[in-house]
């Protein structure tokens, strides 16, 4: 008799046992989740915190830009013809980059008339160069903004190319991940659960005040 009382009583916590083995799992796994994606983006949370007061506060931190000009002459062959499509693009390029240390990308590459400009575009960076087709002659001038310039256009993803948008965008995955674990782990502390959701609530209701009452 004792043997199936015991079987009696055992029997409900069977009956619940998947449920909590799947609420445990649930939890555990959420928890692991929200530590090691937080300390795989920690890095990323800072560079996007710091760089956002930098860019709410531009003036706080205006750096020196350093400005350099320069001169120069390219064959005047690679300009100096009637079908514009035969302007040597390509090699002009690589000439600016190998002997002035130009850097970016290429923005804007113009043949007019008289002269050819181009642009090179980059974080917290920019250089125009303009070329005289008759006698290949070209004016040069680069501009560097500065370190806080290159971090806030690294927010921005400005002039920083495909290979950086698509960090940014596994960034914003990694950074939604640790939010929507946290949020899970939430609902598994019992004696935290309700009190946590009201501050979610609350912040988010202090976050549409403001803009509500203050944003134009």
């Amino acid at each position: 008799m004792e043997t199936d009382n015991q079987t009696q009583k055992g029997s409900p916590k069977e009956s619940n046992g998947p449920k909590s083995v799947w609420k445990r799992r649930t939890a555990a796994f959420s928890r692991w989740l929200h530590v090691y994606l937080s300390m795989l983006s920690f890095l990323v949370v800072l560079f996007f915190s710091v760089t956002g007061i930098t860019l709410n506060h531009a003036e706080w931190f205006d750096g020196k830009q350093v400005e350099k000009k320069f001169t120069g002459v390219v064959p005047a062959t690679w300009v100096n013809t009637p079908d514009t499509a035969l302007v040597k693009k390509l090699e002009i390029v690589e000439l600016l980059r190998n002997q002035y240390g130009i850097k970016g990308y290429v923005s804007d590459f113009l043949i007019q008339e008289d002269q050819c400009s181009l642009s090179f575009k980059g974080p917290g960076y920019s250089a125009d160069a303009f070329i005289n087709r008759k006698d290949g002659k070209f004016q040069l001038t680069e501009l560097r903004m500065g370190l806080i310039a290159l971090l806030n256009d690294l927010h921005k993803g400005r002039d920083s190319g495909l290979k950086w948008s698509w960090l940014i965008d596994v960034s914003a995955g990694f950074l939604t991940l640790v939010s929507v674990s946290g949020l899970v782990m939430l609902f598994f502390l019992k004696k935290k659960r309700l009190s946590g959701l009201l501050l979610v609530i609350a912040g988010g209701a202090i976050c549409y005040l403001i803009y509500w009452i203050w944003v134009p």
